[in-house]
């Protein structure tokens, strides 16, 4: 019998001082069996960052093929790629090729060995790479509860998370940027 997803439901508001951009977002969030706390919030910071219209969780771990979270434009076309942990290189090339723009969230313990190891493939594609410190997704992981109202507040390179169980601050660093 195959394990199911736990299902997390969040009411956020973010504040985006980067873009000027305030708005209040329910979330209703399925944990795969095999995806860490640290990940799902990982997904959801990325999903802060990059609020807009169409923009949605996709069926993620289930879906090979697809990314953690994506905007499609009204015909269809991938607006917005965006893939959490550390992706091939291969998945990558494919993605830049099939979206307008690619982002990837790399933060976990491997994070830096992987950035090391696909760096020089990588500066040959159009894909933006963040990285989030290992102990500050740890950090976000912590607060989590199934139900919770937070808020997400966006300034430069980094989001600071409200919440009843407490506060953190998650910076990010951008690795790489398409010229």
């Amino acid at each position: 019998m195959a394990l199911k997803p736990t299902i997390y439901k969040f009411k956020i508001a973010v504040s985006d001082l980067n873009r000027n951009r305030f708005d209040d977002v329910a979330l209703t969030i399925a944990q795969h069996p095999s995806e860490n706390l640290e990940r799902m919030m990982v997904r959801v910071l990325a999903f802060c960052i990059h609020q807009a219209e169409f923009l949605t969780f996709t069926k993620g771990l289930n879906e090979n093929d697809d990314p953690a979270i994506w905007a499609r434009s009204l015909d269809d076309q991938i607006d917005v790629w965006i893939d959490v942990g550390e992706p091939a290189v291969d998945r990558l090339k494919k993605a830049s090729y099939n979206a307008k723009q690619v982002f990837v969230y790399s933060f976990n313990s491997k994070s830096d060995v992987w950035w090391e190891q696909s760096r020089s493939k990588l500066a040959l594609l159009k894909v933006n790479v963040l990285q989030v410190p290992w102990g500050q997704a740890q950090d976000l992981a912590k607060m989590v509860e199934r139900t919770m109202d937070f808020s997400v507040t966006l300034t430069g390179e980094s989001a600071y998370f409200a919440t009843a169980q407490g506060d953190c601050e998650v910076h990010w660093n951008v690795l790489q940027i398409p010229q």
